[in-house]
């Protein structure tokens, strides 16, 4: 019973916590050890929620948010999604993901004033 407990404990925190980054303006980068390479710094959005998930420890949350190609990026403001960028078939970011997520960022901040 005692497992159960913990298990289930861990479950609501890492659900709960991953609800929290979604809040406000938020990157999320999806990603998994074999394309761990091929990720992108996310130091430049640090003034936003920012959070990398890897596919052996949230199996369920990739699920959810439906990702199909890795490495991914989600751009979310206050929990809806505005824009992915997923690696498709060459399992590669392009190389303009941080300005497109620039560029929507942007968007939202002037849709605030």
């Amino acid at each position: 019973m005692k497992w159960i407990v913990t298990v289930f404990a861990l479950v609501v925190t890492v659900a709960t916590s991953f609800s929290q980054v979604k809040d406000d303006i938020s990157v999320v980068q999806y990603s998994a050890e074999f394309v761990k390479s091929k990720e992108i710094s996310l130091n430049d959005f640090s003034q936003y929620n920012t959070q990398t998930l890897y596919l052996t420890k949230h199996p369920k949350i990739f699920k959810r948010e439906n990702i199909t190609s890795l490495p991914a990026l989600v751009l979310y403001n206050d929990g809806k999604e505005i824009i992915k960028i997923d690696g498709g078939i060459k399992m590669e970011l392009p190389s303009d993901c941080k300005e497109q997520l620039n560029k929507h960022i942007n968007k939202i901040l002037e849709t605030r004033f």
